[in-house]
């Protein structure tokens, strides 16, 4: 049986769980509601304060979206119960950050500032402190959504290895290279 789609899922006070006869899952919460349709082979139920997620057979696919599914609607419960962050750090000269509305301006060291628009779900915040590299925040109820605007907004300015200049997770480690002169 698959390790991850076993486990039960359990579902804070303040949630609540529904599962149409389509198999799309909607989970509400203070935060907001989220929903996904679930493969039809899958079998979801709620039982008691928790979320079982069940396969019909053994056959490799069913094993696969087992976990597939069960971390979906974990990730879901979680989101709307608690929501999800993730910073960014602007690490160079002159880099700056700055937030109208949903629209992100970024100063990356090019000849022009970068505008990101950002989608309704995400609430952002910048901060740039005095002697600190400038940081954003974004925030969300939808891990993927948040997950792939911070990649879209990290690639606008990888960090390269040298000098470590470019956009990061706050935290995030980078490997550094030595250069030409330190072979001499």
């Amino acid at each position: 049986m698959s390790r991850i789609g076993k486990l039960p899922i359990n579902l804070p006070n303040n949630t609540e769980v529904t599962v149409d006869d389509k198999n799309v899952v909607t989970v509400k919460g203070p935060k907001g509601s989220l929903s996904t349709l679930v493969d039809a082979d899958i079998t979801v139920r709620k039982e008691d304060n928790q979320i079982i997620v069940e396969r019909p057979t053994e056959q490799k696919r069913h094993k696969a979206m087992h976990g597939l599914y069960r971390s979906l609607i974990n990730n879901m419960v979680i989101g709307v119960s608690e929501g999800y962050k993730e910073q960014l750090e602007l690490v160079g000269v002159g880099y700056k950050a700055s937030i109208q509305g949903q629209v992100l301006e970024l100063s990356l060291g090019y000849s022009h500032n970068i505008f990101v628009a950002l989608p309704a779900e995400i609430a952002a915040n910048a901060v740039t402190e005095k002697g600190k590299a400038p940081v954003v925040t974004l925030e969300s109820n939808d891990k993927q959504l948040l997950g792939q605007v911070a990649a879209k907004i990290r690639s606008l300015r990888k960090v390269e290895p040298y000098k470590g200049k470019g956009i990061r997770f706050v935290g995030e480690v980078v490997r550094r290279k030595a250069g030409k002169t330190a072979s001499k």
